[in-house]
């Protein structure tokens, strides 16, 4: 299609853009009515923006009427994007965790060299580029194995590779897997309260994900209140003690058990004491590569009063966050994954116009936070089959194949 087939439509509502291209395709509202299977009230309600083209089937079927692609009907000024396909190294981290070491691998030398990978890892992930993580894992997981059993490193840093490939899983839908791989990391802890502590972040993230809040909060504070009578003081180990916190709090907070304690009260008093911590701690100086700091439990609180449906709180909490410094000092994984919690919070409350809003803004900070993850494809889903979403989300939902 040449530029000089399209209309000049790029700010103009989908009804409009609709009654631009039936025009110059020479049809009548009755004849694209006759071709959709629809009636021309129908038709013209759309053009004329009374009724919302709220399913991608939908504008799927009037796109080809029409004969053009949908995102060209949405923004014909920019090219629609190919949902990135996550899952597709998945087995390699399957393997990898069976046993093992991908054929080819090449073993590092020195110390320093499996610490800059494993940075590196880390550094992808904080950058929410799970696709190329997914592909280095395997051989990263095998080189850092290699070393500790050689004794080139500590097991710390074998810890570490699992609870990265743990918290990794997680983003993508795979919390069995993730669990796996956060029992690998603390097993290996054997005891030692930091290294147990690494391990059990991602242990009490696949557990939320599980649907395990109860036995996500248990793990999460033993673990904190072992690490906080053992490891005092030493800043890796308040970042830790305070991301499990966080954990505890949010576990507390999603899905409330009352019958076991689990409740907004629990949170808050869990989040107090993470803020004591991060009272200490100066935002984007992480040696364990926590995102925890102020501006970390700043979002948690935002994330705790959204799953109580304060969504008016959670988000007047993050227009005060996102004006201060240490926001931006936040990995861009964290902030987009924050993003996306009070989105579905609130959709749960039916507040559509501020979830599509928080999707599109997780989608601008990190768009392989919304684009590969299944949790965020459920929830663009959730937010468009509730109607009135608006064109950018529709458009999104069409990258991402929802229906």
């Amino acid at each position: 299609m040449g530029a000089a087939e399209r209309p000049n439509q790029r700010e103009l509502p989908i009804g409009r853009q609709v009654a631009q291209w039936r025009v110059r395709r020479r049809m009548t509202q009755q004849m694209l009515a006759d071709r959709l299977g629809k009636s021309k009230s129908w038709v013209d309600k759309v053009e004329r923006g009374v009724r919302t083209l709220d399913r991608v089937s939908v504008l799927h079927d009037l796109a080809g009427v029409l004969r053009i692609a949908p995102a060209a009907l949405l923004d014909p000024a920019r090219p629609p994007t190919v949902t990135v396909g996550a899952v597709d190294g998945v087995e390699g981290v399957r393997a990898a965790l069976a046993v093992g070491e991908p054929s080819g691998w090449q073993a590092v030398g020195s110390g320093a060299e499996v610490a800059g990978r494993l940075g590196h890892a880390w550094l992808t992930y904080q950058h929410a580029r799970y696709s190329q993580l997914l592909r280095i894992l395997p051989e990263l997981l095998a080189v850092v194995r290699h070393a500790a059993e050689a004794g080139i490193i500590e097991t710390g840093t074998l810890v570490r590779a699992y609870r990265l490939t743990g918290q990794a899983l997680v983003k993508i839908g795979e919390a069995e897997l993730a669990w796996l791989a956060a029992d690998r990391a603390v097993t290996l802890a054997a005891g030692e309260p930091r290294w147990c502590a690494a391990g059990t972040v991602p242990l009490a993230q696949a557990l939320r994900s599980l649907d395990r809040p109860q036995l996500a909060y248990a793990a999460a504070l033993a673990a904190a209140r072992q690490l906080a009578a053992e490891v005092p003081g030493a800043p890796a180990a308040r970042a830790l003690h305070g991301a499990l916190l966080i954990e505890a709090a949010l576990a507390a907070a999603d899905q409330p058990d009352t019958a076991v304690g689990l409740d907004r009260g629990t949170a808050d008093g869990l989040l107090q004491q993470a803020a004591a911590s991060a009272r200490l701690v100066v935002d984007g100086e992480d040696p364990e590569w926590t995102g925890f700091g102020p501006s970390a439990v700043g979002l948690a609180r935002a994330t705790a009063a959204a799953l109580a449906g304060e969504t008016d709180d959670a988000l007047e909490r993050y227009a005060r966050l996102s004006a201060r410094p240490g926001w931006r000092r936040l990995p861009v994984e964290h902030r987009a994954a924050y993003l996306l919690d009070v989105a579905r919070a609130c959709l749960r409350v039916g507040d559509l116009l501020a979830a599509g809003r928080l999707v599109m803004m997780a989608e601008q900070t990190a768009p392989a936070e919304v684009r590969t993850r299944p949790y965020a494809r459920d929830l663009v889903t959730g937010i468009i089959r509730g109607g009135g979403a608006a064109s950018a989300l529709i458009r999104l939902g069409a990258d991402l194949g929802t229906a």
